[in-house]
Parts: structure tokens; C-alpha cells; sequence
């Protein structure tokens, strides 16, 4: 394992590389966490090894205000997640080993994958969005996100829960976003998977992204929750089955 920091405007993006054993060029998949999370998450750590055991190098990469990485929490959007997406892509495209990429990400993370996979379709062999937030944007749209409620018309300066606080651009950003977009732009094969008992997404996004996408499977985790806690090792598996065939 390396672990780095990839430059992003200035902003330094908290990285660790996993490659598998004994092998000197291989595929590599770019893995993302979601909203409030990291790289070492049980549910990222499942799929970066039953990647690597796939034989596919894996760059978890913490964004902007998450985990060890540059930026505070509140202050985070999705366009700076794209934004630091991108600069990763850059970067993974400059190491020599790699021989076809791969792109991953859980929740935000998964939404995130669906966005960067519409705009940069060419550089992706596939792209996997596990448990994708693709509700996000409705979400923001409505004034309901994450059990805080707002009014969507006049976005208040702070959206907060229990949990988190963040700035008000952050819906201001979501709303402006339209998935489907980037949903059709990107032709190339993708494995959604997602828990029909998702608490915190509804598993039908998942259900009609995989009905737009020209080239798409859902696997889907039985009576599994966002983060796959009664089932993870079927995550694993799908993941694993999808590299290894």
C-alpha cells in the first residue's frame, strides 16, 4: 500500500494505491467514499479487496473536506467534488502499470461515479456506483435532504441535523444538477448495486438508472441498508464477479 496526496487546485486529496501481488501492469479502479465518510470504511475496504483480489489495483482517494483531506465539511459541494474527481482521473491516467481504468464510488461517492462517468465516458472501461445518492439533486430540489428540511425557493445560509452542518450552497449546487444527463452520455457497461432495504437512498433510483443506462446490471442486495451491514460479503462478491468475468 502507498499512501499520497494528489493536488487539486491547491487542495491536497488524501490517497492510498493497493495493487495486487506480484503483478506489474494491471487494470485500476479510482474508489470513492460517500457523504460524511472515508477511505477505511468496512463497505470501501470489502470492495478494494475483493478488487485487488481480482487482480485490479485500486486508488482510494478521500475528497475535499472528508477524512484526511484538505477543506472543511460544511463547506463542501458536489461541484468541488467533481472538480477534485477530475484532477484524480488526470492523475491516474499518468501511471505507467495501469492498463485499463476503472471507476467506483459508494452513496455521494456513487452519484459522484454516475457524473464523471457522463463526462469523461472515453477514459472508463466500466464504472460501478454502489448504493448511488442519485437522489441527491430531487432531494435539494423538494428541500429535503438527509432529514433536514428547507425551503428549496430560499436556501438558508446553513442546512444542519444532528450530525452535520453544512452551507446552503451546497442544495444551491444539487439543484442544479440533472443525473440523467450524464446517464446518457456514458455507453459503456456499469454495475449498479444497491440494498432494496436502503435507509438512506431509495433503492428505486438505482432501479431506473439502471433502465436509462444502454449498457447496465443491478445487483441487488436483499434486505441489505446503505452501507451493506448484514450482507456485505454479498457486496464483495458482486464486485469481485464483475472484475473476474
Amino acid at each position: 500500500m502507498e499512501e499520497f496526496f494528489i493536488d487539486c487546485d491547491g487542495i491536497r486529496l488524501h490517497s492510498k494505491l493497493d495493487k495486487p501481488e506480484g503483478v506489474e501492469k494491471c487494470p485500476l479502479c479510482i474508489l470513492i467514499h460517500g457523504f460524511t465518510g472515508h477511505m477505511e470504511e468496512p463497505h470501501i475496504i470489502a470492495a478494494q479487496k475483493a478488487m485487488n483480489e481480482a487482480g485490479v489495483a485500486v486508488l482510494r482517494v478521500e475528497m475535499y473536506g472528508h477524512g484526511k483531506s484538505d477543506g472543511e465539511f460544511k463547506n463542501h459541494t458536489i461541484y468541488k467534488w467533481v472538480t477534485n474527481a477530475l484532477a484524480v482521473v488526470k492523475y491516474a491516467k499518468t501511471l505507467d502499470f495501469v492498463t485499463d481504468l476503472y471507476l467506483s464510488g459508494h452513496s455521494q461517492g456513487g452519484f459522484l461515479t454516475v457524473l464523471i462517468g457522463g463526462m469523461c465516458p472515453e477514459n472508463f472501461k466500466a464504472i460501478i456506483p454502489i448504493s448511488p445518492a442519485l437522489c441527491i439533486p430531487d432531494d435539494a430540489r423538494r428541500g429535503s435532504m438527509l432529514g433536514s428540511t428547507f425551503d428549496p425557493k430560499h436556501i438558508p445560509e446553513k442546512i444542519t441535523s444532528p450530525y452535520w452542518e453544512l452551507l446552503g450552497d451546497y442544495a444551491r449546487v444539487a439543484q442544479t444538477i440533472h443525473v440523467e444527463d450524464e446517464i446518457a452520455r456514458y455507453e459503456g457497461p456499469v454495475l449498479l448495486i444497491h440494498g432494496d432495504a436502503d435507509e438512506a437512498v431509495p433503492y428505486s433510483y438505482s432501479v431506473e438508472a439502471q433502465k436509462l443506462y444502454k449498457n447496465a446490471r443491478l445487483v441487488t442486495i436483499e434486505g441489505d441498508d446503505h452501507c451493506f451491514t448484514k450482507h456485505q460479503d454479498k457486496m464483495a462478491a458482486a464486485v469481485k464477479e464483475f472484475f473476474t468475468k
